[in-house]
């Protein structure tokens, strides 16, 4: 078995959606579960098919995006993995939809934050071990930080 690092690239003011799912029809679903919870919502889904002609499957409405997640679905080349990237929403907006998707097993990451995935490769096949989101912690949370945290919250319309 070998292990490898694949860096996601992230672009400015995007998110990325990594999981793991387990039919051809996911990237239709998927697209269906992103636009109906954000109408305006831009984005590009990459699946690796994990059987018969093993191909990434594409779909989306952001050209750019839906290049960048075929770039990334390949790289990772994992069986039955899915990678979504968006913008004008976050992933607190569409994961609740993604997380019904039947075909859907497992997410990932959900994150903005510089991401890491750990893939294992054997004479088989590829598969996500897990996944680098962001950096190590810094500390524990003092009552200016939380503070800080609330208001941000406040400040992007998250609460009241």
């Amino acid at each position: 078995m070998e292990l490898e690092t694949v860096k996601v690239e992230m672009p400015e003011n995007c998110n990325v959606i990594l999981g793991t799912a387990h039919f051809i029809k996911t990237v239709e679903d998927i697209y269906e579960a992103l636009v109906n919870a954000v109408p305006d919502i831009n984005f590009g889904i990459g699946f690796c098919e994990a059987s018969g002609p093993c191909l990434v499957r594409s779909e989306g409405n952001d050209k750019e995006l839906r290049n960048l997640a075929i770039k990334h679905a390949s790289r990772l080349g994992c069986g039955h993995c899915f990678i979504v990237f968006l913008r004008n929403a976050y992933p607190i907006n569409v994961l609740g939809k993604i997380k019904q998707v039947p075909e859907v097993c497992t997410i990932h990451a959900a994150t903005a934050n510089p991401l890491e995935v750990i893939v294992a490769e054997t004479e088989q096949g590829r598969g996500i071990l897990g996944v680098i989101d962001g950096f190590k912690t810094k500390g524990i949370e003092t009552e200016k930080d939380a503070e800080a945290r609330k208001e941000f919250l406040r400040k992007i319309g998250y609460k009241l």
